[in-house]
């Protein structure tokens, strides 16, 4: 099954990020941003924007004299011992820190051996999670989540999803037509989230944004009660912002 795989905003932040953090590794006595920027290229604006995020992210640290070193987060999660722990541990604290930034609840979505599993989420009591009251295995058809992750395969990767799983109509607003689906799917933009307004429960508005690391497919998402629906376009563009240090830990 091939990947659909075009770069968005937070793949670039994530990929620039990762040119930084290797230059810093191979100076173990310290690097200054000059030099950081005189060997990654990148511009001065650029440079301290990822810089910013990566000492917030503990990626990255600053010595007395002002150079940058590799950060507790960095030997954590590249360290063979626990790594799993580490990364899970790191995820959680950034969905979290995400979910009151963007206030709601938020996701963690891959897609793993043709099944959608969502491996994490942040909510709490004023940002509470959506009742999954069909599983989301079998809703692809209907949530931002399925829907962000079937993009991100190919014709034939979401046929074979679809083949497998009836499109049950679970509110008014389910798509219920693989041939609509699919034409919707196919026409998304890949830097533009992904929606699903009641089409999965009533009362619930969801957006998604892609977060493809490698050969893997994922999405990050949230969700609002209906009352809140007119946040939710501010709310999805505020996610994809910040999902570049997901990506990042991801990729590490």
């Amino acid at each position: 099954m091939a990947l659909m795989h075009e770069p968005t905003a937070p793949n670039h932040s994530a990929q620039d990020a990762l040119r930084v953090l290797e230059t810093v590794a191979r100076h173990p006595a310290g690097v200054t941003d000059t030099e950081l920027g005189r060997r990654t290229r990148l511009e001065p604006e650029r440079l301290t924007t990822l810089l910013r995020m990566l000492r917030r992210e503990g990626y990255v640290e600053q010595i007395a004299d002002g150079a940058y070193v590799t950060g507790e987060t960095l030997r954590r999660l590249t360290s063979a011992h626990d790594r799993e722990r580490a990364l899970r541990e790191k995820l959680q604290h950034t969905l979290d820190r995400l979910r009151d930034s963007v206030g709601a609840a938020v996701y963690m979505s891959r897609y793993v051996d043709g099944e959608v599993r969502v491996t994490q989420y942040a909510a709490g009591p004023g940002t509470p999670a959506v009742n999954e009251w069909v599983d989301f295995r079998c809703s692809a058809h209907a949530t931002a989540v399925g829907k962000s992750l079937l993009t991100q395969l190919d014709h034939n990767g979401r046929r074979d999803h679809l083949s497998r799983y009836k499109m049950a109509r679970l509110t008014s607003r389910t798509i219920t037509s693989d041939k609509l689906l699919l034409s919707r799917l196919e026409s998304q933009p890949p830097t533009v989230p992904v929606l699903d307004l009641q089409e999965y429960a009533v009362g619930t508005v969801c957006a998604a944004v892609p977060i493809t690391a490698g050969s893997s497919v994922g999405c990050l998402a949230l969700s609002l009660p209906v009352e809140h629906a007119h946040r939710l376009r501010q709310a999805a563009d505020a996610l994809n912002r910040s999902a570049a240090p997901v990506l990042l830990s991801l990729a590490l």
